[in-house]
């Protein structure tokens, strides 16, 4: 069977990072941007010892930067990234999957009805997978940011991003401490669940806890509208148990006098080992001048995304509701 595209450029890319792996005793992530700069730029081989660049001739040799398209960019590397991650511990090392992120995408190009410039900003950026997933798709042109604390995920993004020539203005920081943007159109994000350690930070927050420390994913939602324009959207993957937890009253409050809820789609339980991991998109509009609470949010819950005739007609509901909603982007 001939190899796709996607598996050709992901072998390639694997096997020049295992034979950095195995010869300069690093691991499989920070290979692979090792990998990724010497694919991109020949003069990178320059830092590595002549068996090393003896060994990676073949595999290098097969890459042509100029053959693939951004979407088999994307998947070729979010393969490579997912192996990396195989079995990690630590959140911050794990991707939206691309359901997900095709899905946020969908529901992105429904709540924009203009034809000018989009600004877009993913305050977890992680490898920009999620964000380049809906920049992919977005019916219009684009302006988009994203910030990452993790200096490996932000090397892979901007890698990620050069790869598939998508602009994005990447910021290594703390995304709970202030940013030099201006307001955007849209956040799109995947919020980091857990506690926030920087209590100092944390006490400028609304949504900041009584005691000891605050909710790192109810942080990032305030920080997320405080970056958006009046009347801007903020689409997130959430945790099931967000509105349920013991600091969610102040959450409530908070949102009723900043955000209209839009919607809350429920991701296939299927889809998660156990009911407690179970994962929502939440769908927020940002109060402004003109905006209108919908008359009924759209309160949705997906089946098993491998059940394609339920899925068709989930679909076909969610169109008909956006017919009637008042607030798209113009």
């Amino acid at each position: 069977m001939e190899q796709s595209n996607v598996e050709k450029l992901f072998k390639c890319m694997d096997e020049v990072t295992e034979i950095i792996q195995n010869t300069k005793n690093e691991i499989y992530l920070e290979s692979l941007i090792i990998a990724l700069n010497i694919m991109i730029d020949d003069s990178a081989q320059e830092a590595l010892d002549d068996v090393t660049k003896q060994k990676i001739t073949k595999p290098v040799q097969t890459f042509n930067e100029e053959e693939y398209d951004a979407e088999t960019y994307r998947k070729a590397l979010s393969l490579a990234v997912l192996k990396g991650t195989k079995g990690a511990a630590q959140q911050q090392h794990l991707m939206t999957p691309d359901t997900v992120g095709f899905l946020i995408s969908y529901l992105a190009n429904k709540l924009i009805d203009k034809k000018g410039q989009v600004s877009i900003f993913d305050p977890a950026g992680g490898t920009a997978n999620l964000l380049t997933i809906v920049l992919n798709q977005l019916e219009n042109p684009f302006k988009a940011y994203a910030s990452e604390v993790d200096s490996t995920l932000i090397e892979l993004a901007v890698l990620n991003a050069n790869l598939q020539k998508r602009e994005i203005s990447f910021y290594q920081q703390d995304s709970l401490r202030p940013f030099l943007i201006e307001p955007v159109d849209m956040v799109v994000t995947d919020l980091p669940v857990g506690y926030y350690p920087d209590d100092v930070t944390a006490e400028e927050y609304q949504l900041k806890a009584e005691e000891g420390h605050s909710y790192s994913h109810h942080l990032f939602i305030e920080q997320s509208l405080k970056y958006l324009k009046d009347g801007g959207y903020f689409l997130a993957v959430i945790p099931e148990f967000l509105f349920d937890s013991d600091q969610s009253d102040k959450l409530h409050v908070f949102l009723q006098e900043t955000a209209h809820i839009v919607g809350v789609i429920r991701l296939p339980e299927t889809s998660f080992k156990s009911k407690n991991q179970a994962k929502s998109i939440l769908i927020l509009q940002k109060k402004g001048e003109g905006t209108k609470e919908p008359k009924q949010p759209l309160l949705v819950q997906l089946p098993s995304f491998k059940n394609a005739q339920a899925m068709a007609d989930i679909i076909k509901q969610i169109n008909q509701w956006f017919t009637s909603y008042p607030n798209r982007m113009n």
